[in-house]
């Protein structure tokens, strides 16, 4: 069985006949990272690509830049700690994490840092282009390689892809972790991210916009609904966001001028 799922046993009906069977359930996992020896946040997540996830996460907040300003990632799967040594020390008063609990839901628990965001939002300029067509077989192949939804319908995928196809697919019981992991493979491989975009299952919130933006990914595109912050961001920073991509239907929000079939782009959305 896969490290992420457990099976339960469970009562299933169908009408008023029930049966007994059971279910894979996706996993939730805490994790607790330990910065500089001292305690700098706990989330939960699925157990995979955990140092993907660390790398990506502590990107994303504002802590490093680069991979070269992490001397050592030591992860403790049994006792859920993850001991993160930097080359230099982390001014606690710019990044008040400690002891901070972010949620894998997509509500309240998870923290906005306006601070942390303002220094690491970028404005993105990406030439890159697509057609309405390989939008629509990126999220069909996203969908087609998305086995633990399939097998638990409780995880979040996020994929790095070209216009021509997916390259690597993370997932995560936290729509937040799952870009985080993309962030943290992007950052391992040193990639260049012009041919780039980013092909996600979930909501686009805010905070999910931002990450795309620290990124420094020009397209996003899921087939979920964003919201009126996320696309005010979108349209500041230079950002194509495409919602509502199921089967032969999509909206484009914003910075239309990047999908190919686009005539003529709204003044409010350049």
């Amino acid at each position: 069985m896969n490290e992420n799922l457990d099976n339960w046993e469970i009562v299933r009906f169908n009408g008023i006949e029930s049966s007994i069977s059971y279910e894979e359930i996706a996993e939730e996992f805490p994790l607790t990272i330990i910065l500089n020896g001292k305690e700098f946040a706990t989330m939960v997540c699925s157990l995979s690509h955990i140092e993907e996830l660390i790398i990506g996460f502590l990107a994303s907040e504002g802590i490093i830049r680069y991979m070269e300003e992490i001397n050592t990632v030591s992860i403790d799967s049994n006792r859920g700690f993850a001991y993160v040594e930097l080359h230099r020390e982390v001014d606690a008063t710019q990044h008040d994490h400690s002891k901070r609990f972010i949620g894998s839901c997509c509500g309240k628990s998870r923290q906005f840092y306006f601070k942390s965001d303002v220094k690491t939002a970028k404005t993105i300029t990406s030439r890159l282009t697509i057609s309405v067509e390989q939008c629509y077989n990126l999220m069909k192949e996203l969908q087609v390689q998305s086995e633990q939804f399939k097998r638990t319908g409780g995880v979040h995928n996020a994929a790095l892809a070209t216009p021509e196809g997916i390259l690597e697919i993370r997932t995560d019981i936290g729509r937040h972790n799952a870009l985080d992991k993309v962030y943290g493979y992007v950052l391992e491989k040193k990639l260049s991210l012009s041919d780039k975009l980013v092909v996600f299952s979930g909501r686009i919130s805010s905070e999910v916009l931002l990450k795309i933006s620290k990124l420094g990914v020009g397209i996003l595109l899921s087939k979920s609904a964003p919201t009126n912050l996320a696309l005010n961001l979108a349209n500041d920073l230079g950002i194509t966001v495409i919602g509502f991509a199921r089967g032969d239907k999509m909206n484009v929000y914003t910075h239309s001028h990047r999908i190919l079939e686009v005539v003529q782009e709204s003044t409010e959305n350049k």
